[in-house]
């Protein structure tokens, strides 16, 4: 059996209980699904092991782009302060 991935993100006993009755309730509203605690947490574990971790990827890429410009930005503001 493989070892599980550890979980890229962590989350309160509160936030994983109110992410766990989202999970429900839009399974409920959507499909028709009533799904206990036990499978809402085991649906919210596949989206922090499995999903969770190319949102946060791309969050660091972008945050990595945004950081550069704002470097380059300041980079050429302190040229133009330079004395001949």
């Amino acid at each position: 059996m493989a070892k599980a991935k550890p979980p890229i993100l962590t989350l309160t006993s509160e936030q994983e209980s109110e992410a766990a009755h989202k999970i429900k309730r839009f399974m409920a509203d959507r499909f028709d699904l009533d799904l206990g605690s036990f499978e809402a947490l085991e649906v919210l574990e596949l989206f922090t092991r499995e999903i969770a971790p190319h949102y946060y990827n791309r969050a660091i890429f972008d945050v990595q782009a945004h950081l550069k410009e704002r470097f380059e930005s300041i980079e050429s503001d302190l040229w133009a302060l330079e004395k001949d």
